[in-house]
């Protein structure tokens, strides 16, 4: 006897509860239609995850128990299993799971294990619930999780499992940072020989936000072996059989063979894409615009942005001044080409030179200094603002995280955007994925020019970026160490990556760039801690390290 068990991999939308109620019952009847006799969706699916203050509206609580409802008469013939947003009568909130079964509600669960880290909030809004929950499905016994519950070790897995549950199934919305896979497959791994358990984990898939969820829903026996692997940033209903009496081996996979595993740069690529492409949908833009500098930043942002939404969707302007090189305005002539966008040339000298007989009464004929640098970015700035307020694009700013770390970026200028989609990739890791994005494209989308060049805002004559900043390799590292690892300085500076640099210097930079990136474009995390959701530091603040 073996049991189907549908693992509905699906993209949703936070606060789309009529579409999200149609995407669930959809993949519920297509899992029917193929046999299954369980079918799992993600946390919250109802809701979208994460729903943050949508949460403390009554009227957003009422319609998410009203969409479950309409669901509930949908499950004749099939057990499913929905993540949502319940509420007792005292009015507490529960991240919970209803377990559907031939058209009624049987059974709900509240996730025990309330994440209040890094991008997680949930202390916020639920309430944690007191019981693990087991079922019976198809003569197999069930224990019901959801996402933390089953990273804990004291979560209700061994409990469940202990009771007599030959399958543990999580419902999951785990966001991504690079290579996440990897500790996820550890812990399922660890929980499955624990419990001695088949393990079916069925995570969410999309762009929210900063947030991108790559699925990756998985299989693991009760020896800890990975069994079946769904692809990453693919929505799908991915179907397995399973032993109806818990033992080892013998799973078998109606969805083809499991996904390899992505190469780094191959996996971020498909991060940064998934995430730019649901921000623009998911938010009603149909196009968007890119200041192409000649630089590897603005044409990796083009280079995603046709990957993402296609070459129709995407528009290029170039905007030189008195410092903009041949080869620079050349090569963004030449991206954009090989990519096939509309591109506009738009010299801002003019505007430029009325901005300095106007502020000449101001500041006189001073000498020329970042006042005069900052004005430029912020003319194009500006200009890509005007463009979006009349054709209704959105602006891409084209920042990295070496940049945004360190402050070296333009306030109301190169900051200008409503999406920043490499906000949280640093410059190092720029450069792969441009190498890896030719590869993609087949052929050079990204000029090899433009890789060779040394970086430079061209914000005055003969500028590189190593003028201010570190060789990008040295200030990387210990931006890592500081930011995502919260090493001290003191550890820093005894890092071997950190030989040559004035780590005090850098470190008082990332500090005292705070009130900037308050004011910066939302972008896709990637790495395990980004600034803003992950980090939040005060902007008055005269605490200093190093």
């Amino acid at each position: 006897m073996r049991l189907r068990v549908a693992m509905a991999q699906i993209n949703v939308t936070v606060g789309a509860l009529a579409a999200n109620r149609e995407k669930i019952c959809g993949a519920m009847d297509q899992a029917r239609k193929r046999g299954a006799g369980l079918v799992l969706f993600p946390e919250l699916a109802v809701t979208g995850y994460p729903p943050e203050d949508l949460l403390l509206k009554p009227s957003f609580i009422r319609e998410t128990q009203a969409a479950l409802r309409r669901i509930v008469p949908l499950s004749k013939g099939i057990c499913a299993v929905v993540g949502f947003a319940d509420q007792d009568r005292s009015g507490r909130l529960t991240n919970a799971a209803a377990v559907l079964r031939d058209g009624r509600l049987i059974h709900t669960y509240h996730k025990m294990m309330l994440p209040n880290y890094g991008v997680f909030d949930e202390k916020r809004y639920f309430t944690a619930g007191k019981k693990p929950l087991l079922f019976d499905c198809g003569g197999v016994r069930v224990g019901l999780s959801i996402c933390e519950d089953i990273w804990r070790d004291d979560g209700p897995c061994r409990t469940e499992a202990a009771s007599g549950a030959r399958l543990l199934v999580n419902l999951s919305a785990s966001p991504y940072h690079a290579g996440k896979w990897m500790l996820r497959e550890r812990i399922l791994t660890r929980r499955a020989r624990q419990c001695r358990s088949w393990i079916c984990y069925t995570n969410l898939v999309g762009g929210q936000d900063e947030l991108v969820f790559d699925g990756g829903s998985m299989v693991v026996d009760p020896r800890g072996r990975t069994v079946f692997k769904a692809p990453q940033f693919k929505e799908g209903l991915f179907i397995v059989e399973l032993p109806a009496d818990g033992s080892a081996g013998g799973c078998r996979s109606l969805s083809g063979p499991s996904a390899r595993p992505m190469k780094p740069e191959e996996e971020v690529f498909h991060a940064l894409v998934l995430g730019l492409r649901d921000y623009v949908s998911k938010n009603g833009f149909s196009r968007v615009v890119v200041g192409m500098s000649g630089g590897v930043d603005s044409a990796l942002t083009a280079v995603l942005a046709v990957a993402a939404l296609g070459r129709g969707s995407v528009t290029a302007v170039s905007m030189p001044s008195r410092y903009s090189s041949a080869g620079t305005q050349r090569d963004a002539r030449k991206a954009a080409k090989a990519l096939g966008i509309r591109f506009l040339e738009i010299p801002i000298e003019p505007v430029f030179q009325t901005f300095l007989s106007t502020l000449e009464r101001g500041i006189g004929r001073t000498k020329p200094d970042a006042t005069e640098e900052n004005l430029q970015a912020r003319i194009r700035g500006t200009l890509l603002m005007a463009l979006s307020n009349k054709f209704g694009w959105l602006v891409l700013s084209t920042g990295n995280k070496s940049e945004i770390s360190t402050g070296y970026c333009t306030l109301y200028g190169d900051m200008v955007g409503g999406f920043a989609v490499i906000k949280d990739v640093p410059k190092t890791q720029v450069y792969r994925i441009s190498r890896y994005a030719n590869r993609v494209f087949g052929k050079k989308v990204i000029p090899d020019s433009v890789l060779r060049r040394p970086p430079s805002a061209e914000l005055k004559p003969n500028q590189t970026d190593q003028d201010v900043l570190p060789p990008y390799a040295k200030l990387d590292a210990v931006i890592r160490a500081y930011v995502e690892e919260r090493r001290p300085a003191s550890e820093i500076r005894r890092g071997r990556g950190s030989s040559g640099v004035s780590v005090g210097r850098v470190l008082r930079m990332i500090d005292s760039s705070e009130y900037k990136r308050r004011q910066a474009a939302p972008g896709i995390k990637i790495t395990p801690l980004a600034f803003g959701r992950d980090r939040r530091m005060p902007i008055t603040n005269q605490y200093r390290e190093g």
